[in-house]
């Protein structure tokens, strides 16, 4: 890096970058607006060379422009929505030249648009409106045009399509766009309108005074690729249709580059950026090479079991084709025979690595083989291989696909819907998928369900309620299904599947049922149970309100909450006791409603060192979420976050930085139930004058005891998990995601609390490691 300019100003705003030919000085300059103030910056080291400060309190800058061979720089934006405002601006000291406003009986809405260096468009705040501004000389003409004059009979709200084509733009409407060239002084000609999806690229310079642009158009499974000259929108550099598979959506961006064919005449090539956000290059026709880039934007993930491979039964059903099969063993034939072209070959080794063991599409005898199911920010769903990480299916979801209903469709999370036991069901396992048609937390819900195994979306609904929670329950009906709670944003829970068998199952288990809610930005946590059905106007029977139980609120100038950790769902606990040194036992303090809260204070929320040791602190709390009773609170000085916490049985172990030491530590809290500490007299385990079978309540009154030990660290970490087995009996593994996204295995027996320094003979046989003050790592 050569160097780093930080711009400053009088008010938050956007911020505009216009690359420039200006010399001030001798040195080039970038012009830079941002912060309500307009800077020249110097190319060759970063300085300022000048600066504008723009003080009306409500304008809005829009654009920074500056003529092509001119001194000057126009500065245009609205103030208080109705208002053009324009700026001229000597562009070699920043001296204001003029300034021209001119008011406008409606508001503005959206962004201006360039058409050229002295015309911009907009829309008013109904989108019936367009409007043409120029600022010939630096006076300021305005014309308004209806949209419904250029776009006769298309419902809808019109939006501009930017381009950087000179003296044209697009209008979109939901039925049609249209192409628009801007003549004289804002005069409109339309030049084309299609009913097709329509994506513009930016201009190309191609030779001396000519440039290109591309328009991609998508028609059915095809798309239209289209390559014209500026000047002239008549004529074609370029036409080709291409076919497309439906599963990538439409297209959302185009670039283009240029070559010299050996006839010396241009040819083309085609970048394009689709809805599902994969990358595609286009040639003479075809698609030279394709890259699923929306693997990079994964929201969610859940794993699929495969299916088992039963004896005596092919696995054609999931694997191959019986003329797949045949033509395989042709191949071999023919290798074996020397027979055998290089292409021939290549499909042989291709087979082999996918008849490998590692890449089967059936289960393994330790369960390591199994599908991931990823959900992308694209609204489209991958299954992904463990074995190779190869993509099985991808598929495009339609519930996430924006439509007249649906504005602003997000997917949020994936949960397993429907997991069927191998021994009784021949039916594949599927996934639920979550979202909302939009970005705020009340925006109505939507549903998907999809088959694990062939991505085909079998089912999806238009919830008439908004997803603030997804609470999976540990019930399944009689066909394996999964029970889950939806909570809305005014705490109404709506249980699904709307089944009579569900309902059946949720009542008899309806006293059982609490949930919980954090708000971080707040530090407030709430505990709720289920009251009554729904008491709305709806007769649903699948709608319950709930009741607020408990709430713990932090102070907000002391702490706010940066991390949560609970158990997993399916965790098994081998045994309650802990078998300890001296033939002693400790009862492990088990409870799926354990929750781990990290708050940090507000001023240590931001980057590691953005503040003194004095000024930080971070306090961890481990709560029951049934009565909201704090079990156990620490606090520690001088550290920060960020805070990956992992919680398992009866421990939780969380990763910070110390700032006292200037290095990471981890820490493990362990948690013990007093309650049963009697229980070591054999005489009374044989009379049965014990409390072990006694069940265990949340409302009884915890008598528990914490160990706790800090250990350094020397890495940063990206996550933490721990090994889950069926049954809960082998020994913990701590799988650590480091910053260099490395995956490292520790064993929890180094985050002991109980380790010391000189262990005793029984602690030793015990397998207590010696106190150390760091982890130990590994390299190899």
């Amino acid at each position: 890096m050569v160097w780093e300019s930080s711009l400053h100003g009088p008010k938050h705003s956007k911020s505009l970058l216009l690359t420039t030919n200006l010399i001030i000085e001798k040195d080039n300059a970038l012009i830079v607006f941002s912060n309500g103030r307009l800077n020249a910056v110097s190319c060759i080291d970063g300085e300022v060379l000048w600066k504008k400060d723009f003080e009306e309190e409500s304008l809005e800058v829009q654009q920074v422009i500056q003529p092509p061979g001119s001194d000057f720089i126009y500065v245009v934006g609205f103030a208080a929505s109705s208002q053009f405002e324009m700026y001229k601006i000597n562009a070699k000291n920043g001296e204001l030249l003029k300034h021209e406003s001119t008011a406008f009986s409606g508001r503005f809405s959206g962004e201006v648009s360039l058409v050229s260096s002295e015309t911009v468009v907009a829309l008013d705040s109904t989108g019936s409106i367009l409007l043409t501004i120029s600022f010939h000389k630096g006076k300021i003409s305005s014309q308004q045009t209806p949209v419904s004059n250029l776009l006769e009979d298309s419902p809808g709200l019109a939006v501009i399509i930017h381009s950087s084509v000179t003296g044209i733009f697009a209008i979109k409407t939901d039925a049609a766009t249209i192409f628009i060239r801007v003549i004289g002084e804002g005069k409109l000609e339309v030049v084309e309108k299609t009913n097709h999806e329509t994506v513009v690229s930016d201009a190309l310079s191609i030779s001396e005074g000519q440039q290109a642009f591309a328009l991609v158009q998508h028609a059915g499974s095809n798309i239209h690729l289209t390559v014209k000259p500026v000047h002239d929108w008549d004529s074609n550099l370029l036409k080709e249709s291409i076919k497309m598979d439906q599963q990538r959506g439409f297209v959302h961006k185009v670039f283009i580059n240029n070559y010299i064919r050996t006839d010396r005449s241009h040819g083309f090539r085609a970048l394009i950026v689709m809805e599902d956000h994969s990358l595609l290059l286009l040639q003479q026709g075809a698609i030279v090479w394709s890259r699923e880039d929306g693997l990079a934007s994964i929201i969610d993930v859940t794993t699929s079991e495969l299916p088992v491979e039963k004896a005596g039964v092919s696995v054609a059903k999931v694997e191959l084709n019986l003329f797949e099969w045949l033509k395989g063993h042709v191949l071999k034939l023919k290798g074996t025979l020397m027979l055998a072209t290089p292409e021939d070959i290549a499909a042989i080794q291709y087979m082999r690595l996918k008849s490998s063991e590692k890449s089967k599409m059936t289960r393994d005898h330790n369960g390591f083989r199994k599908l991931l199911i990823a959900l992308t920010r694209a609204g489209k769903l991958f299954a992904l291989h463990t074995g190779d990480g190869r993509i099985v299916w991808s598929h495009l979801l339609q519930s996430l696909h924006k439509s007249e209903s649906c504005r602003q469709p997000i997917g949020l999370n994936l949960h397993q819907w429907q997991v069927p036991h191998h021994h009784a069901l021949d039916e594949n396992p599927s996934v639920l998928v979550v979202g909302r048609c939009g970005p705020s937390s009340d925006a109505l819900g939507v549903l998907s369900l999809v088959d694990s195994y062939t991505g085909k979306e079998f089912s999806s609904l238009r919830l008439v309620h908004s997803v603030a929670q997804v609470i999976p329950l540990p019930y399944t009906d009689s066909t394996e299904q999964r029970l889950h709670l939806l909570i809305d944003a005014d705490k109404h829970a709506h249980l699904y599947p709307k089944t009579p068998e569900a309902i059946d199952i949720f009542q008899s288990e309806f006293s059982n049922v609490y949930w919980y809610s954090v708000d971080d930005d707040n530090g407030i946590i709430k505990g709720y149970a289920l009251k009554t059905k729904c008491s709305g106007n709806v007769a649903d029977e699948f709608c319950f309100d709930s009741t607020e139980l408990w709430s713990i609120v932090l102070p907000s100038e002391s702490e706010k909450i940066i991390t949560t950790a609970t158990r997993k769902l399916n965790e098994a606990v081998h045994t309650q006791a802990k078998l300890i040194a001296d033939q002693d036992v400790m009862y492990k303090y088990i409870s799926s409603n354990l929750l781990f809260v990290a708050t940090v204070a507000p001023k240590a929320s931001g980057e590691i060192g953005s503040v003194t040791p004095e000024e930080s602190w971070l306090v961890v709390y481990l709560i029951d979420t049934v009565t909201g009773r704090v079990l156990h609170r620490m606090t520690h000085h001088g550290s920060q976050g960020p805070v990956q916490a992992v919680l398992s049985e009866n421990w939780v172990v969380y990763h910070y930085f110390n700032l006292r030491a200037h290095r990471y530590e981890m820490s493990v809290i362990e948690i013990y139930d007093q309650s049963r500490a009697d229980n070591k007299d054999v005489w009374k385990l044989v009379v049965g004058n014990h409390n072990l079978t006694s069940p265990v309540s949340s409302y009884s009154r915890a008598e528990v005891i914490t160990k706790s030990q800090s250990y350094f660290f020397t890495h940063s970490l990206k996550a933490i998990a721990v090994t889950l087995t069926v049954k809960g009996i082998t020994s913990k593994q701590l799988l650590i995601g480091t910053i260099g996204d490395q995956v490292l295995a520790l064993d929890k027996r180094f985050l002991d609390p109980r380790r010391s320094v000189n262990p005793t003979q029984a602690e030793r046989e015990e397998g207590i490691i010696p106190l150390t003050d760091s982890l130990p790592i590994i390299p190899q």
